[in-house]
């Protein structure tokens, strides 16, 4: 089970462009230099919880609220709690002067996201639409209320949204290629391949992006030809989980496997190679080792893959025949995502037995 998209590289950039500005400007409170950006700083090195008490001690200590309670939000997304991430959000936009500027849109954003992985995809399209209400040319706040209406069903507006988000990034293939993973996971197959073959008319496209779109074209001897040339050091996580993904469909998923570890070897933070690794070694029947890297991709924090994860993990217990651990692990997955039908067969299934 896995459920691609883009948001977790927008967010990303988000982040990191907001802590260099910090550091830049040095801001003009030294206290806040002292726990909020140390709480930034924490964050973008994924050190969670030591985020969370600098973030703690700069509410404590009166100091700027708005980007104590921000970066609080953004901690408890990488801890994957994004409840308390939205509630956090919430007051950190409540704490602004009534002026929007990059602040508070990028805490919006943040929001929204947290909406979405929270199960609230309702809530989600609304702070997308206030968004969009002031301004209107923000191609990714199009794409995220885009994945929400399929979330809800709503086939033919999230398809206005997606092309609304292109019309701001005609050249950017690997939204296209975002929108169509969306349009399919959603059983939108017919409006998806409009987005595809779009994609496969733009003239500015490197060889990972054309390795891609061969890829879903079913094209897969192509596909790993383009992104073998595109490989180089083998150091881009996404170039490294396509290529598996390639070789997964020509039938070597051994190859696939090896490919995945030896990256991991060397940088272990990458949850969606950890997900895939999991899912080959499951194909494999080599269930253990599945279990140990769903486990250890659910350990790196945040990921729109999160889903994923905990269901991969459940089904690797069940698996090894660990019914009660599954079942256990299930009743809890159900409290986060409520409306996976197929984890509430499942669920009936785990309790007999």
């Amino acid at each position: 089970m896995n459920k691609p998209g883009s948001d977790s590289k927008i967010i990303a950039f988000t982040l990191a462009s907001f802590v260099g500005l910090i550091l830049l400007t040095g801001c003009n409170d030294v206290t806040v230099k002292d726990n909020n950006l140390l709480g930034y700083q924490a964050v973008s090195e994924k050190e969670y919880d030591a985020a969370l008490q600098f973030f703690d001690a700069a509410e404590k200590e009166h100091e700027n609220l708005q980007e104590a309670y921000r970066g609080r939000g953004i901690a408890y997304m990488g801890k994957a709690d994004y409840k308390n991430a939205v509630s956090a959000l919430k007051a950190s936009l409540s704490e602004s002067d009534g002026r929007i500027g990059g602040l508070e849109f990028d805490t919006a954003f943040y929001l929204a996201v947290a909406e979405f992985r929270s199960g609230d995809p309702s809530a989600s399209k609304e702070t997308c639409t206030s968004i969009i209400n002031l301004r209107q040319d923000d191609p990714d706040a199009f794409f995220l209320r885009g994945k929400a209406e399929l979330a809800l069903n709503e086939v033919d507006m999230a398809v206005r949204d997606f092309n609304s988000a292109v019309s701001y990034k005609k050249d950017d293939p690997d939204l296209y290629i975002d929108i169509y993973e969306c349009l399919v996971n959603a059983g939108a197959s017919d409006e998806a391949g409009s987005f595809l073959k779009s994609a496969m008319e733009l003239t500015k496209i490197n060889d990972f992006q054309k390795g891609k779109l061969n890829y879903f074209m079913g094209e897969y001897d192509e596909a790993k030809d383009r992104l073998e040339a595109a490989r180089g050091d083998g150091s881009d996580p996404e170039l490294i989980l396509w290529l598996g993904k390639t070789y997964e469909a020509l039938g070597d998923k051994s190859y696939a496997a090896s490919l995945y570890k030896t990256y991991l070897e060397d940088n272990q933070g990458n949850v969606e190679i950890y997900n895939q690794l999991g899912l080959c070694e499951m194909d494999t029947g080599n269930y253990a080792d599945a279990l140990q890297s769903f486990e250890t991709g659910l350990k790196q924090g945040d990921s729109e893959i999160i889903q994923s994860l905990l269901f991969n993990q459940i089904v690797a217990y069940e698996y090894l025949s660990d019914f009660k651990k599954a079942a256990v692990l299930m009743e809890s997955y159900l409290k986060s995502y409520p409306d996976d039908e197929a984890a509430k067969r499942e669920y009936k299934f785990l309790k007999t037995r």
